[in-house]
């Protein structure tokens, strides 16, 4: 199984998590020319972007640890793009989450993993 396909079933683990825990999943792999968000997704009136990291191994530290400040940055701007394109409020309440899912499949919830920047 190649890369690709490996990070569509660990980004479809993640939204059934989130659904589990009461979560609306309004879009999966949502791309613009800014940049891609795994998970877009509703807590009660709160629209969530998650970005979903996983690694086969901890060999090189815990996956949450490569959202690094670059990635941030093109997730909050790929979320502007979303905000735009849907006529939603710059205000509207919103938050970045990171699910890490580890080799043995355990799943890591980060909320408000990061703050908007841009």
């Amino acid at each position: 199984m190649n890369k690709n396909n490996i990070g569509h079933i660990k980004e479809e683990q993640a939204a059934l998590y989130l659904k589990n825990k009461g979560y609306s999943i309004i879009a999966m792999n949502y791309s613009c020319k800014v940049g891609e968000i795994d998970i877009i997704a509703k807590d009660k009136d709160v629209y969530v972007f998650v970005e979903v990291k996983y690694r086969t191994s901890n060999k090189y530290g815990d996956p949450a640890e490569y959202v690094n400040i670059k990635k941030q940055k093109k997730i909050c701007q790929a979320a502007l793009t979303y905000f735009s394109y849907n006529y939603l409020k710059e205000d509207c309440p919103c938050r970045f989450d990171v699910i890490a899912i580890y080799p043995d499949d355990t799943v890591k919830h980060i909320e408000n993993a990061f703050m908007f920047i841009l």
